[in-house]
């Protein structure tokens, strides 16, 4: 099981036996439609100012699945009225689209970004995406809930492969010290995305004429699948720089000074480990109280299906703000610290949304989703930091271990048709446990080395204008060592 990808992975004598090329270079390159994972690409050290356009991009992204992950959610409760289906079998949903996630990220979606890059992967898992959209057609024609099933597999195969790509990217594409402030920005318009489906849903794709009628699904995704083969033309041809896991393995070593790195076998990787098995939790609670949220507004205030999705949009927009709320605290505060506060909140509210009936248990619920906002993209940067040479492997890991969105909403919808959806929190309780505990061992056992990371200047301008880390600035400093018979100058580090 370790070994497999290991191939793809550069050794360390490799890398170090390599010319190492600017940042420049890399933003020169940006056309290229692959490159090796084991080659040097000049990317370790990418400043903020070369890594926007790329970010803005592949934040488009974030903001589809976002949008998809959102009408998830508003489709279970449709087809529970419309297939007069119970809350356990519509968790098929969930386990048919986070199913996706245990085959794609640790299999070929894992192998594309590992041996043709970002580019082609963005690519493959748009078209994959596209396929199943195109799929709900015929399956809203022949009213098929075995067939929705399987659209919804195709279109989590393409958004896990998507994931594969774009949140190792994002997190390595620019300065280190900043990756979950990059990854928390733009899954912050995931939420978004996650906002407007359901208010769209409700107000425009079903609105309620014939309770029946799934024709409006038919259209909806046709139009989706148009949006997404377009977006694949538009990354075939835009200017993307590749990070690969050579650049990744060096930019580790330069930081070894502050972070105490040392290079360990993927198997020795406990901290990746232990983020994988929190992930798959944390994300089968979050989805498992998503997937309930409308119904149990409808059970707790008496409220019609379309008021609980109005709720439900009220909760997701909670959560959006959350993440740009969970960012600011970034820039002052030390991620693996906002990471416990969130998780804190989240355990206190999901308990009170227990025992708490009426307009206020809808309300604790709520601000459940505002709490469950920075958690994902802080647990994944979090656990592949210093992975170096193997990020994009253990970066797959982590986004299958978004599958537990597979297991926990049928076992949610179980409880909920036999206690009530009450009671039925307590599933999503034991996942938020497990998820509980990793920001106490990451603040317990692993705070030299993020805060290090943290710390370090890499992707910074120095006071000669040359980004720090990069070939130029070393060169340059090497080159003042020398003339000044090796006594280094102070070098005055300014932030860009």
């Amino acid at each position: 099981m370790f070994s497999f990808g290991k191939k793809e992975e550069p050794g360390l004598v490799e890398v170090s036996n390599q010319r190492r090329p600017s940042n420049v270079e890399a933003m020169n390159q940006q056309h290229r439609k692959s490159v090796s994972n084991k080659g040097l690409t000049g990317a370790s050290a990418l400043t903020v100012k070369q890594s926007i356009f790329p970010i803005t991009l592949v934040t488009i992204l974030f903001f589809l699945w976002g949008f998809a992950y959102g009408l998830l959610d508003v489709l279970n409760a449709k087809f529970q009225n419309s297939l007069g289906i119970t809350a356990a079998k519509s968790g098929g949903l969930q386990g048919a689209y986070f199913g996706a996630y245990l085959i794609g990220p640790p299999t070929y979606s894992g192998w594309i970004v590992r041996k043709f890059g970002y580019r082609w992967t963005f690519i493959a898992g748009l078209c994959i995406y596209g396929v199943g959209a195109l799929m709900f057609w015929p399956s809203a024609v022949y009213r098929s809930f075995g067939g929705f099933c399987g659209s919804l597999f195709i279109v989590g195969s393409g958004l896990s492969t998507l994931e594969t790509s774009a949140n190792p990217f994002i997190a390595t594409c620019g300065p280190p010290r900043l990756s979950e402030l990059r990854l928390e920005i733009s899954q912050s318009f995931q939420a978004i995305g996650s906002v407007m489906a359901p208010l769209l849903a409700s107000r425009v794709f079903f609105k309620e004429t014939d309770p029946t009628d799934l024709s409006s699904v038919q259209w909806t995704y046709l139009g989706i699948a148009a949006f997404v083969f377009l977006l694949a033309v538009v990354f075939l041809f835009a200017p993307l720089p590749e990070v690969t896991d050579a650049d990744m393995a060096l930019q580790a070593e330069q930081c070894s000074g502050l972070t105490g790195y040392v290079e360990k076998p993927l198997k020795k990787q406990y901290k990746l480990f232990f983020g994988v098995a929190a992930q798959f939790c944390y994300v089968g609670a979050q989805v498992g109280v998503a997937a309930q949220f409308i119904k149990y507004a409808v059970e707790s205030a008496g409220i019609s299906d379309a008021a609980g999705s109005d709720r439900y949009a009220i909760g997701q927009g909670l959560f959006a703000i959350g993440r740009f709320a969970a960012a600011g605290l970034m820039m002052f505060m030390k991620p693996r610290w906002v990471l416990l506060a969130f998780m804190t909140g989240v355990m206190i509210f999901i308990c009170c949304s227990m025992g708490i009936k009426g307009e206020g248990g809808v309300a604790m619920l709520s601000l459940v989703l505002f709490f469950e906002s920075c958690v994902f993209p802080t647990i994944f940067t979090l656990s592949i930091r210093g992975l170096g040479r193997h990020t994009k492997r253990g970066s797959s890991w982590i986004v299958a271990s978004v599958s537990g969105g597979a297991l926990f909403p049928s076992l949610t919808g179980l409880v909920a048709d036999h206690k009530g959806y009450h009671i039925a929190m307590c599933v999503p309780l034991i996942g938020f446990t497990v998820a509980f505990a990793f920001p106490i061992y990451l603040n317990t056992l692993c705070a030299q080395e993020l805060d290090g990371f943290r710390e370090t200047k890499i992707g910074y301008y120095d006071e000669d204008g040359l980004a720090i880390g990069d070939i130029q600035h070393e060169e340059r400093r090497a080159s003042l060592v020398h003339e000044e018979k090796g006594i280094s100058p102070l070098e005055k580090e300014v932030a860009y």
